[in-house]
């Protein structure tokens, strides 16, 4: 029905990676080509992390079309109005590309040699059968007879310098394995046998480097964490990473201005209720605010290129924001990141990072290049897993350090989510029924008693000795991670508006629930246990002023639109809410 309304308007390219397909069936393609020539002028063995969802896959997709021998005819219709297709460079079309994913390795670290084998004889299969008349006569069943991927790839690049052709190695997912040690301390000594010493997989990536002295002229490798390839390192030490780099900061991922570009096209052939402004001013809280170079803060951030095409789907098919800002794929792969959160927890630091960070607002570190998996326990090194899994992003400089902070909406509703599911890791019941009962009425009826007695109650219920002994710390973050699970605002901090004035300021989503009604401001305030009731009361004095002060703000006057807008006054006395009130 949709292309028979607009059979000119070009496809949304959601979830898609086959750069050919999106290119000869007509799907919207953001160019990103003109990066080729500084991959080209880069070192030859390029290491890359991005986090899930970025477009690292369809990255390696167009540099396989770009490089393929075979596909040298099919130039033109693949490139030819593009950057590169306007200014090829002098590689272009001259390797025989092998492409590994390693994510198509099925299996444990238990049984890792087995899979990996398995899936390098089905890639090495292939690009014997597609380079066939390139290469000696019966390589295929002469690769056949040598035993695992380390004797097949040795065999595969020696054949090929013979034969006088050059391979392009690419390989998605490097890391693909890591999430198994992540959650499994248990797997953390096969996971060492795997990368150290005589074990497999550093043999494999021995081997790598052995045949880039032969016919493997260039790899390109990607993945979302750099933890494996520290632990190959030795093994592999002639990769150079460039994921911190300002030259490479836009290479994956959308820009505003190429979101504007995208949202000015469709707004041409497709019944836009909203100005391009307007859809920004909507994405952008969501989805935008990455930024993967230091030198490029404050210059360029970039949005979640996925979470951006599944947003412009869903509004060319419905006219309006998707009622779930943050689509299924997006919380698997953020699921798969719970056991961060777990291990955070575990540290023997004096304060829990990702407690610190939704309590102050930012966490300071060093990004680290590479970290060996034994060493995830490190401050700096736990920082800079966030940071690459996408849960953090640069903001800047603080004392001498790299300044981060939660990039945006969507990680801030995962990253709360497992928060709270960390204050009671024997039995979380937070019941989802109630919660969203409350927060409906909350919306729509006005009724903030009923949801903040609730918070109180589950705060006092999960807070462990440890979580007490943190007091405003634990309080504050414990009542932004609950509100945060509420599907009709955007919760922000007081660190967020830097005003100083307010805690939260539940923002209504009225572009998504244009009949909500009510819109909150809540001025939260802690007295430890051994407090007097005056200094209760002084604390409520304050959060009634200052909370009085804030109402009165641009910020709040535009965000709250036809809502009525309730000011509460909270004060916590240790783990208890004696004052929880409107003014």
């Amino acid at each position: 029905m949709e292309k028979y309304l607009f059979p000119d308007r070009k496809r949304i390219p959601y979830g898609m990676m086959n750069f050919a397909l999106i290119r000869r069936e007509d799907y919207y393609y953001v160019d990103k080509t003109h990066f080729i020539p500084l991959i080209e002028q880069a070192d030859r063995f390029f290491f890359f992390i991005r986090p899930r969802r970025f477009g690292k896959s369809l990255t390696l997709n167009v540099l396989q079309h770009y490089y393929d021998v075979r596909t040298k005819d099919k130039f033109d219709e693949l490139f030819g109005d593009l950057y590169i297709g306007k200014y090829p460079t002098r590689d272009r079309n001259s390797y025989l590309v092998l492409y590994l994913n390693f994510s198509g390795i099925v299996g444990e670290l238990s049984n890792y040699r087995e899979g990996l084998d398995a899936h390098c004889q089905i890639c090495f299969d292939y690009f014997c059968e597609v380079y066939a008349d390139l290469l000696p006569q019966g390589i295929k069943e002469r690769l056949d007879e040598k035993d695992g991927a380390v004797n097949q790839l040795d065999f595969l690049y020696h054949e090929c310098e013979r034969a006088g052709r050059d391979i392009y190695l690419f390989i998605d997912e490097y890391d693909h394995f890591t999430n198994a040690i992540l959650a499994d301390p248990e797997s953390l000594h096969r996971y060492t046998n795997e990368t150290h010493g005589e074990g497999y997989l550093r043999a494999f990536f021995n081997k790598i480097k052995a045949g880039t002295y032969s016919s493997i002229k260039r790899c390109f490798i990607t993945g979302v964490s750099p933890v494996t390839m520290d632990d190959l390192t030795s093994g592999f030490n002639i990769g150079t990473n460039y994921s911190l780099t300002s030259e490479f900061n836009e290479m994956m991922g959308f820009t505003e201005e190429e979101v504007r570009e995208m949202l000015t096209y469709y707004s041409t052939n497709s019944p836009f209720k909203h100005t391009v402004d307007e859809l920004i001013g909507i994405m952008k809280p969501w989805y935008d605010n990455y930024c993967f170079a230091q030198e490029c803060y404050g210059d360029t951030t970039m949005y979640n290129s996925n979470m951006v095409l599944y947003f412009v789907k869903n509004y060319i098919m419905s006219g309006r924001a998707p009622r779930d800002m943050v689509e299924d794929n997006i919380r698997i792969d953020y699921e798969k990141l719970r056991m961060l959160i777990r291990k955070d927890k575990e540290f023997a630091h004096d304060a829990s990072v990702v407690q610190t960070l939704v309590s102050q607002g930012y966490i300071t570190g060093e990004l680290k290049k590479g970290f060996p998996a034994v060493s995830i326990t490190n401050p700096d090194n736990f920082v800079s897993l966030l940071y690459y899994f996408g849960m953090l992003t640069i903001s800047g400089i603080h004392k001498g350090k790299t300044k981060l902070t939660i990039p945006n909406q969507v990680v801030q509703e995962q990253l709360y989510t497992y928060l709270l599911n960390t204050y009671n890791d024997a039995d979380l019941s937070f019941s989802s029924y109630e919660k969203n009962e409350l927060a409906s009425r909350l919306a729509y009826d006005g009724e903030w008693k009923a949801y903040f007695g609730y918070i109180a109650d589950c705060l006092k219920r999960y807070a462990s000795q440890r979580d007490k002994q943190k007091g405003e710390f634990f309080v504050h973050g414990f009542t932004l991670a609950m509100t945060a699970q509420n599907r009709f605002y955007r919760p922000i901090s007081e660190q967020d508006t830097q005003a100083g004035y307010v805690d939260i300021f539940l923002c209504p989503l009225l572009d998504i629930y244009s009949d909500m009604t009510h819109s909150y401001i809540i001025e939260l305030k802690y007295a430890k246990y051994k407090d007097s009731e005056s200094r209760v009361d002084e604390l409520r004095q304050e959060a009634i002023e200052q909370a009085n002060r804030y109402a009165e703000t641009e910020t709040v006057k535009r965000a709250v639109g036809t809502t009525k807008l309730h000011k509460i006054v909270v004060v916590y006395k240790g783990m208890d809410m004696p004052v929880c009130e409107e003014v």
